[in-house]
């Protein structure tokens, strides 16, 4: 495993590498854990060439405190990342990532309208730039990203379409643990209460899945019934429960308004900030 902690690193070892080479990039903030494991493992299955960026990207962070409390683990990242057999680890500077005031400006297609977007100004645009940065600097063909980050997700692949990149975007399944809550990096900062009382989130989308089914609950019956059950924990709070067409993100009203239909969330457990989702159609 090559570590390149400078973009000189980073580009003498991409001309190492074959003419043909098909890159797969796992664009990550570090402070792993085996969800993003898996998405190299995911990788390895459409190239031989993987290579993982640890960058803790600090203009999609609108609140400063989060980006301070951020966790950083370098070290033990490169060792979950060597055993998993990546090619080549990029650790670059704000410095290398924003050689200068990064200024632009993104179309989103309306996808950050909602969800994250009102309650982060600024967040995918700086998703944006930060992704747009990695690929102009790995050149990758296929590049791989959680399915946690639903809107994400979706904002990544119109930016790559509209600006015409030829790479090709994976979403991979939502990493869980055994007790369902979905694998985050931010899950260290909870303390004992906060990480007993956060499997709930999943519990009330599971139960939000199977009430969807029966199709005798509107989408605004099933948000409150999900907003209550979640809420109930003393130690959650949710900040919003939106159920939403798959492909344009916008809430709907009725289940037969879209072919997929998907249910998000953001709670918080005391200061921390957890995000999930469920299909529900």
């Amino acid at each position: 495993m090559i570590i390149c902690s400078s973009l000189s690193d980073l580009e003498q070892a991409i001309s190492s590498l074959s003419n043909d080479c098909k890159i797969g990039l796992v664009p990550t903030m570090g402070a792993l854990h085996q969800g993003h494991i898996s998405l190299v493992k995911t990788a390895f299955k459409y190239t031989d060439t993987v290579i993982v960026s640890i960058f803790v990207n600090p203009v999609q962070f609108n609140n400063p405190d989060d980006l301070k409390r951020y966790p950083r683990t370098v070290e033990a990242d490169c060792r979950l990342l060597e055993d998993a057999g990546t090619t080549i680890v990029f650790i670059p500077s704000v410095e290398d990532i924003y050689p200068e005031p990064d200024n632009r400006v993104f179309d989103l297609g309306g996808l950050d309208s909602v969800g994250e977007g009102p309650r982060r100004p600024g967040h995918f645009n700086g998703v944006a730039k930060v992704v747009t940065r990695l690929f102009d600097l790995t050149k990758p063909t296929y590049a791989f990203f959680g399915e946690k980050d639903f809107q994400q997700l979706a904002i990544i692949r119109f930016f790559t379409r509209q600006l015409g990149y030829p790479v090709e975007i994976i979403p991979c399944p939502i990493f869980r643990e055994d007790d369902g809550l979905a694998m985050s990096s931010r899950n260290t900062l909870l303390d004992s209460e906060q990480r007993n009382a956060a499997p709930a989130i999943y519990k009330a989308l599971s139960n939000a899945s199977r009430l969807a089914d029966q199709r005798e609950l509107s989408p605004k019956e099933l948000i409150g019934i999900t907003v209550r059950e979640i809420n109930s924990n003393p130690y959650l709070n949710s900040e919003y429960v939106e159920i939403v067409n798959s492909l344009t993100l916008q809430p709907v009203t009725g289940w037969d308004e879209a072919a997929g239909i998907q249910m998000w969330v953001a709670v918080f457990a005391g200061e921390i900030r957890l995000i999930d989702n469920i299909k529900l159609k």
